[in-house]
């Protein structure tokens, strides 16, 4: 066959697969309505950053002009609101487990005077764990509040005994903590979550499509003709269909990445380039993984399965919520067969550190190295498009 005649054929089979994208209105909201739901749900629902009002209940057993004041500040803090001020610790507890609460802060009873004349009263917080982003919130307003109360009450026994405010704050904070959060210093979860998510989103999407169009032909019998006109060839045949899929995803691609470094304005230090190429390079290696797929597992309903499965564990496997580095080994060297692992590791190295392109030409190759996936099960793929009887 020659070049010509491979184009040719790749032209026709392409203009097949697009009317078979049209005909299909499943391919209309997997490639394009499921992706644009997700990235405006993901966006708005993280638009502010961070949680903000979390209802915590106060239990006062002090009722002072300190106490109050402490109440006070507490609740000016951005992710902290007084939604329950009571002397009743019962009816915190009641507020928390019907879900009204995240956290209680216990202020002892005396708790001014103790403080005032050194007997060290304590300050009691809980949080309910269930919730993970609003339990460590409100844990560390509460720890803050508590640490400044303390340090309050020292510098007021301090001065009433005397001592310059420079000779106490020297006691009570020996060492000053000046901390400079990179990459995210906003400490934005929209930021930490939907640059991976979303990416995540996509991938997934990419499996589902390639898996379902390969799938059909084989389920409905209309395998033989597509390879006729791909003449014989898997090559042919796979990027004529392929084509417009990549192009369609491509461009959702590229407008999620417009989304998040353009309308958000998230970090990207390294420019655009980077992270286009990265978009790129994880769809055409997501597409390589859903024919890989369905060559090893010939049967939509299973190819379909494998897909899910494995699309759905890159979300925890890539590194963005629980570290690589402290997973078992074996799963450590199994995070490299996910093509979102190495899209995560361009973004953190681009995007949030700005290093140099150099340090991470083998993460974009370890995105090119997928495309021989399918050259690996070729042989199998083309034997069940030809020969494979689809059972229901």
């Amino acid at each position: 066959m020659t070049y010509k005649e491979s184009l040719h054929r790749i032209w026709l089979i392409a203009k097949r697969e697009v009317h078979r994208l049209v005909a299909q209105p499943i391919y209309f909201f997997c490639m394009l309505i499921a992706p644009a739901i997700c990235v405006i749900f993901f966006v708005s629902l993280m638009h502010e950053g961070l949680p903000t009002d979390l209802p915590i209940a106060v239990v006062d057993m002090d009722n002072s002009a300190t106490s109050r004041n402490l109440i006070r500040q507490l609740d000016a803090f951005e992710q902290t609101e007084v939604y329950l001020k009571t002397m009743s610790f019962t009816e915190a507890r009641q507020e928390m487990q019907k879900g009204n609460v995240y956290g209680i802060f216990y202020i002892p009873s005396d708790f001014a005077v103790d403080a005032t004349s050194g007997k060290q009263p304590r300050l009691s917080f809980y949080t309910n764990g269930t919730y993970l982003i609003a339990a460590s919130l409100l844990f560390r307003d509460m720890k803050t509040m508590s640490v400044l109360a303390g340090a309050a009450v020292g510098l007021q026994t301090g001065q009433a005994k005397g001592y310059t405010e420079a000779q106490i704050m020297g006691q009570l904070q020996p060492i000053v903590i000046d901390t400079h959060p990179i990459g995210n210093p906003w400490l934005n979860y929209s930021v930490y979550l939907n640059n991976t998510v979303l990416p995540g989103i996509i991938q997934l999407m990419v499996f589902l499509v390639t898996v379902f169009s390969i799938g059909t032909e084989i389920k409905y019998s209309t395998s033989r003709k597509w390879l006729d006109m791909g003449g014989n060839s898997m090559v042919v045949s796979l990027l004529g269909k392929l084509l417009p899929q990549t192009a369609i995803f491509t461009v959702v691609g590229f407008m999620y990445c417009a989304v998040l470094y353009g309308f958000n304005s998230f970090p990207l230090n390294s420019g655009w380039f980077p992270m286009l190429l990265a978009m790129f390079l994880l769809i055409i290696s997501s597409q390589a993984v859903g024919v890989f797929m369905i060559g090893v597992l010939p049967t939509l309903r299973l190819g379909l399965s494998f897909a899910s499965l494995f699309g759905m564990i890159s979300f925890s496997i890539v590194g963005f919520s629980f570290p690589v580095q402290g997973m078992d080994p074996t799963l450590q060297a199994l995070a490299r067969l996910f093509p979102l692992r190495h899209y995560f590791l361009i973004y953190v190295d681009q995007a949030l550190n700005g290093r140099a392109l150099f340090y991470t030409l083998s993460e974009y190759a370890w995105l090119l190295g997928f495309l021989i996936l399918p050259f690996l099960i070729g042989r199998n793929l083309k034997r069940a498009l030809l020969d494979f009887k689809y059972l229901p």
